[in-house]
Parts: structure tokens; sequence; C-alpha cells
């Protein structure tokens, strides 16, 4: 049965008929709680017991970003296989371990009774993956399984740093090259081709590149890059690499029409995203370059809150209304939630370059990234919680 014909027979819950709607929805409220709370113990405020430094990183790796993959794949990857769609109560129990996952973090339980917790959303997430493309012989697609399966581990390995000190340093670097190497791998693919087809649609030329030995390199020299991160972070031949695989990622985007595309957020909020990624592994190479001059914080934040934050808004926002049979366009509340997410990663990246003001950047960045998400909520809330469908 199709994956379209599935979604129209399923009888239950609208928001649990496709994976994207329970974890976008949940992400991006998890994104407008998350982020505030740290700032208030951040700026000197008193919270919870489990709201530190450790918990911020976490929930930002592996709360919000875990959950905007698991919407995303869970949505693609019967796309790519052919197979049924994951919806209904299997659907909600993938759900209820993200939440309880968020839970348990927050409120802090013994250290392992909440890693055990944490961690199986990622470990039962990556086995559907794994079950969904092997099924489907989906080979092309493995290695999106394998990213996953690595995420799920270093998630594994940052509970693990409780009895192994060392872990926590490697599980950051872990996920965060995960995310980055996902936003290489699959932003590589849908970024040129839906500017293509945008293109097309308009009659405007010249297209994007096609996908040639370029692209390939690009995305195997980032993979090669975010291994010697992972093992060998203070080097310098990595930070030489991390500098080489951000000049080819934008080199990569400069092949995409980027300027013929200024005049539709949909499409430009994606250009957004991967310039953000480029951006983020030079200033990664530059730290380990020169350490003193490139706080790690900025490329850290450029990676997360300019890349991760800024593509996995516009695949949100486009994914919601294309699989919801809305028309693909971006209405005041969509463009400003592009520019506000773009706004705060320039602010937070800035604020690592600039102490004296430092306190007044980090409360504009947490104020526009709430101002973000929080638009995501209330313009595509309803929409991911009622029952209307794409044929």
């Amino acid at each position: 049965m199709p994956s379209a014909a599935a979604r129209r027979r399923y009888t239950g819950p609208a928001l649990f008929s496709f994976g994207f709607r329970p974890f976008f929805l949940g992400a991006a409220l998890w994104a407008v709680i998350a982020v505030p709370l740290w700032l208030w113990v951040h700026l000197g405020g008193e919270g919870g017991p489990a709201v530190d430094r450790d918990w911020h990183v976490h929930e930002m790796l592996f709360g919000y970003v875990g959950g905007v993959i698991a919407g995303f794949l869970l949505t693609a990857v019967p796309n790519w296989t052919g197979r049924l769609p994951v919806t209904g109560m299997p659907l909600a129990g993938l759900v209820c371990l993200w939440v309880a996952g968020r839970l348990v973090m927050l409120l802090s339980p013994a250290p392992p009774v909440a890693g055990a917790i944490d961690a199986a959303f990622l470990v039962v997430f990556a086995g559907v993956i794994w079950r969904e493309v092997l099924a489907g012989r989906n080979w092309r697609n493995l290695p999106v399984a394998v990213m996953v399966t690595l995420l799920a581990l270093a998630n594994l390995a940052f509970h693990g740093r409780l009895i192994l000190p060392d872990l926590g340093p490697l599980a950051e670097r872990g996920a965060e090259g995960m995310i980055a190497l996902l936003i290489a791998f699959i932003g590589g693919r849908v970024v040129p081709s839906f500017t293509r087809n945008w293109m097309v649609q308009v009659g405007r030329t010249p297209l994007p590149a096609a996908t040639d030995r370029v692209d390939k390199a690009g995305v195997v020299l980032v993979a090669a890059t975010v291994a010697a991160w992972i093992a060998f972070p203070d080097q310098r031949q990595t930070g030489i690499a991390l500098c080489v695989g951000g000049l080819i990622t934008l080199f990569r985007l400069s092949r995409w029409s980027t300027t013929r595309v200024l005049d539709e957020p949909l499409v430009w909020s994606l250009h957004a995203g991967y310039a953000w990624l480029g951006l983020g592994l030079i200033l990664a190479g530059a730290h380990v370059l020169a350490p003193g001059v490139f706080p790690r914080t900025a490329g850290l934040h450029a990676l997360l809150t300019g890349a991760a934050g800024a593509m996995t808004l516009a695949m949100m926002t486009r994914a919601t209304l294309g699989h919801t049979g809305r028309e693909r366009f971006a209405d005041r509340a969509t463009v400003a939630l592009y520019l506000a997410v773009n706004l705060s990663a320039a602010c937070r990246v800035a604020a690592a370059f600039v102490p004296d003001a430092r306190p007044a950047l980090l409360i504009a960045a947490a104020s526009l990234w709430i101002v973000a998400f929080g638009l995501f909520v209330v313009r595509y809330g309803p929409m991911l919680v009622r029952p209307r469908l794409a044929a």
C-alpha cells in the first residue's frame, strides 16, 4: 500500500498520522522552553538541579535536534523505501520515549535511571531506521542509518561521562559531527533539488549544477573531517581539514544558484542553513589553529544555532505545508521566523567575540530563538494537529 493510501486509511488522532507531526511540534515547543531555562541559570538565576551547562548541551544536541531528525526521517524514509510509514501506537510510543527523555533530564532522578530512559529513544529510533532501510533494500541511504546510530552512541557516551569523564567532550564532538554530517549529506540533496524545482516552476535559469563528483567528494571530505575532529580535536591537521571542509561546503553552495532564489523564502532559508554549515566548519577549524583568537563557542553555535537551527526550521515549515496538503507559500510569520533564527545565530556567534557585549548578545540571541520557534508553534502547530493530509 503506498504511503499516501496508508495515510488516508488511518483513522486515529491526526497528531500520530505521520512522524513529522508530533516530533516537529514537540521539538519546537522544547526549543521555546529549554533556551530561556538555560539562559536564566547562565546569567545567575536560580534553576532546577539539572539546568546547567551539560543539560543545555544535551538538550540541544539530543533533545531538540534528535526530535527534529526523528520527525524528518520518519517522513522521508517511507518515500525512500516505498514502505509504510510508522503511524498510530508505534509512533506514539516513540514520542513517549522522546518526551520521557526530556522529563528525566530536566527533573534529574538518579543518573543511571535518567541515562537509561533518555538513551532509549535514540537507540530504538536507530533500530527503526535500520529496519526500514534494510527491509526496503534502500542501500543508498545506509549512511543515514549509520549516522543516526552514531548519534545514539554519542548520547550513550554523554551519559557515560559520569563514570568516565573523558567521554563527555568526545560525546559532544560526536553529536556535533553527526549533526553537521547529516546536514551535509541530506541538505546536499534537498537544497539543490528544491532550488531546481522552484526555478523550473518559475522559468528561471541557469539552474543549479547537477550532482557530480564535486558534491560526492565534498560529502566524503566533510565525513573524513568530522572523523578527524572527533578523534584528534587538537591537531593542527584537523584544524586545516575543518577549514577546507567548510570552504568546499560553501563552494558547493555557490553552484546552487543562491543569488537567484532570494525572492523565495522557502528556498533561500535552506541556502542560509547550508551557509551556516560552511561557516561553522571554518570557525571550528580556526579555533583549533588559533584558539586565542577564535573561541570554540563561535564554531559550535554557527553549527548548532545557525546550521541546525536554520536548516531544521526551513525543513519543518516546508514539510508541514507540503505534507498537510497546503500551498508551499511563506507568509509573513514564516519569513519572520526565518529571519529570527538566522539573526539569533548571528548574535550568538558574535557573543563569542565581544566579551563586553556578551550578556546583551546572549539575551538577544535567546529572544530571537524564542521568537522563531514560538512563531512556528503558533503558525504551524494547528496544521500539525489537524487531520488535513496531502493526497
